[in-house]
C-alpha cells in the first residue's frame, strides 16, 4: 500500500501562506485567491447590540464562516452580546466589505476589521523619526536600556544617583548594543515615594544634558508629569515613556503633540479588578491612542505597553504574557517591560538579583509574539537572546525550500 507524505504546515500570516502555495506550483492568480483561506482567525467583539449581532451572524454564515453569540440572542432575551467571529482571513475580509454599506455602525466595524486583519500581518521595515534620531522598526526587536537616577527603584535604586555613575552606565549600555536609553527619576515600584516635578527635573537635568552630548542613541524620559516632559523635550530628549498612558496628567498629550515626540503609552490602573482582563487593558490603551491622535501623533509615533507589573496580580501578568500577540491588533508598535519584575520573582521564588534567566525567557516570548521593543536592565544578555530569537522567527518559513 502506498504511503502518502502528510504533515501539518504552520501558517501564521498571509506571506507564509503565499510561500507555501508557491512551493507546490500554484498559479499566481490562485495564490492570491487562496492564501486568505489558509488562515483561521477568531475576532472578538464586545457588547454588540442585538440587531447588529443578528446581522453579523447572518453575514458570516453567508460567506462560509460563523459567529458565536450569547445563547439568548436567538430569543431576543438580551440587549447586547459579545460576538466571536470565526472564519478564515478571506471570509473575514468578505464580511468587512459586505458591512461597509450597512447601518447601525457597521460601516465603522467593517473599516476597523480591515485594519485589525492588516495589523496581524508581519510589519514592514520602516523608520521612526524621534525628533532627529532614527529608530528602525520591523527589521529586528529593539532593546531599550533602563537608567534610573533614583534612590528607591526596586532593582537599581541608588546605584546611579551621581551623574558620573549614570553616564558610565549609559555608555556601557550603548557599547553593549542598546537602541534606546530610558531615563527615569521617580520610582514607579509599588508603594513608591511620589516626588515633586521640581525634584524629578532636578535629578534628570544634569544626566539628560550630559547624555545628549555623549551618546547618539535616542533618549526616552520615563515620566507621567507633563511639566517634566516639557522641560526634557525642550532640552532635547527624543521620546516620552508615560506609565499612565496620557491618562494621569491631562496636559501630557498636548506636550508630546506640541513637540511631535513619539510616546510610549502604558496600561496602568489602581487595583487589580477587571471585567475582562485583556478586554479592559486593550480598551485603556485604545483610549490612550485616541488621546495621542487627538494631539497630533499617529502610527508608529504611538507605542503601546501592556504594563506588566502595574495594576495586575502575578496570575494576571502571566495571562497577559501568554496573550501578548493580541496587542498587535492595536496597529501600533508594542513595547514589553518585564525586566527583573515581581512576576518573575514570585513565579521562580527569586530575589531581584536572581531574575536574569526569567527575564530572558519573557524577552524571548516577546519576540515570538511580535513585540517591537523590550525594556531591560541587562542589555547584553537580552540583546543576545532577542538576536537569536529574531534570527529564527523573523525569517519567513519556507524561504529556503529547494523548489521555491
Amino acid at each position: 500500500m502506498k504511503t502518502y507524505g502528510m504533515r501539518w504546515v504552520t501558517l501564521d500570516n498571509l506571506e507564509e501562506a503565499r510561500i507555501a502555495l508557491k512551493q507546490i506550483g500554484s498559479d499566481p492568480g490562485g495564490i492570491a485567491h487562496m492564501s486568505g483561506k489558509a488562515l483561521g482567525r477568531g475576532i472578538k467583539l464586545e457588547q454588540i447590540p442585538l440587531r447588529v449581532a443578528h446581522i453579523l451572524k447572518q453575514e458570516m454564515l453567508s460567506v462560509g464562516g460563523d459567529a458565536a453569540v450569547h445563547r439568548n440572542v436567538i430569543t431576543n432575551q438580551v440587549e447586547a452580546t459579545d460576538v466571536m467571529l470565526l472564519g478564515t482571513v478571506r471570509q473575514l475580509e468578505q464580511l468587512a466589505n459586505k458591512v461597509l454599506a450597512q447601518p447601525f455602525g457597521l460601516n465603522k466595524l467593517g473599516h476597523d476589521l480591515k485594519q485589525l486583519l492588516k495589523a496581524l500581518e508581519p510589519s514592514k521595515p520602516r523608520i521612526l523619526n524621534c525628533r532627529g534620531r532614527e529608530l528602525k522598526l520591523g527589521e529586528r526587536t529593539l532593546v531599550m536600556g533602563i537608567l534610573n537616577v533614583t534612590p528607591d527603584s526596586f532593582s537599581d535604586g541608588g546605584r546611579y544617583v551621581k551623574t558620573e555613575d549614570a553616564i558610565t552606565q549609559a555608555v556601557r549600555m550603548v557599547e553593549e548594543g542598546v537602541d534606546i536609553l530610558d531615563l527615569g527619576a521617580e520610582s514607579t515600584r509599588p508603594n513608591h515615594e511620589v516626588v515633586s516635578p521640581e525634584e524629578e527635573w532636578q535629578r534628570l537635568e544634569p544626566v539628560l544634558k550630559t547624555l545628549l552630548e555623549r551618546v547618539m542613541v535616542p533618549v526616552s524620559i520615563d515620566t507621567y508629569k507633563a511639566s517634566v516632559a516639557a522641560k526634557a523635550l525642550e532640552a532635547g530628549a527624543h521620546l516620552i515613556n508615560d506609565v499612565w498612558g496620557l491618562q494621569k496628567d491631562p496636559d501630557m498629550g498636548r506636550v508630546v503633540g506640541d513637540y511631535q515626540a513619539p510616546v510610549i503609552v502604558m496600561h496602568n490602573q489602581d487595583g487589580t479588578t477587571y471585567h475582562h482582563l485583556l478586554g479592559d487593558v486593550l480598551t485603556f490603551l485604545k483610549q490612550s491612542i485616541e488621546r495621542a491622535e487627538a494631539c497630533g501623533l499617529s502610527g508608529d509615533q504611538i507605542i503601546v505597553d501592556p504594563g506588566i507589573g502595574f495594576g495586575k496580580t502575578t496570575e494576571q501578568n502571566l495571562e497577559v504574557m501568554a496573550r501578548l500577540a493580541e496587542f498587535r491588533s492595536l496597529g501600533h508598535p508594542v513595547l514589553l517591560g518585564t525586566s527583573r519584575k515581581s512576576m518573575i520573582g514570585k513565579t521562580l521564588n527569586q530575589t531581584v538579583e536572581e531574575r536574569l534567566e526569567g527575564t530572558l525567557a519573557t524577552s524571548v516570548l516577546g519576540v515570538v509574539a511580535g513585540v517591537d521593543i523590550i525594556r531591560v536592565h541587562d542589555v547584553q544578555a537580552n540583546r543576545r537572546a532577542v538576536q537569536m530569537t529574531d534570527a529564527i522567527v523573523r525569517g519567513q518559513r519556507g524561504v529556503h525550500y529547494v523548489g521555491a
